[in-house]
């Protein structure tokens, strides 16, 4: 069951980076797509941490409600 739920979640975070337009928006260059996550992380490793995460959640509540 547990291979199930992990490959549920990785289809489910695929179409994240898909509905983001990340896809058509790098020209599916996956280097870039993963240079945009490390980035990602970067950021809530440093010190600003809360207040950006605060702003993605906005913006994916947003996007979320678009649809």
């Amino acid at each position: 069951m547990k291979r199930r739920e992990r490959t549920r979640q990785l289809i489910e975070l695929g179409g994240l980076i898909a509905k983001a337009d990340l896809v058509e928006l790098t020209g599916d260059d996956r280097a870039v797509i993963l240079g945009l996550l490390v980035e990602a992380a970067a950021t809530l490793r440093g010190d600003a941490r809360d207040q950006q995460t605060k702003l993605w959640r906005r913006r994916g509540r947003r996007a979320f409600a678009e649809d």
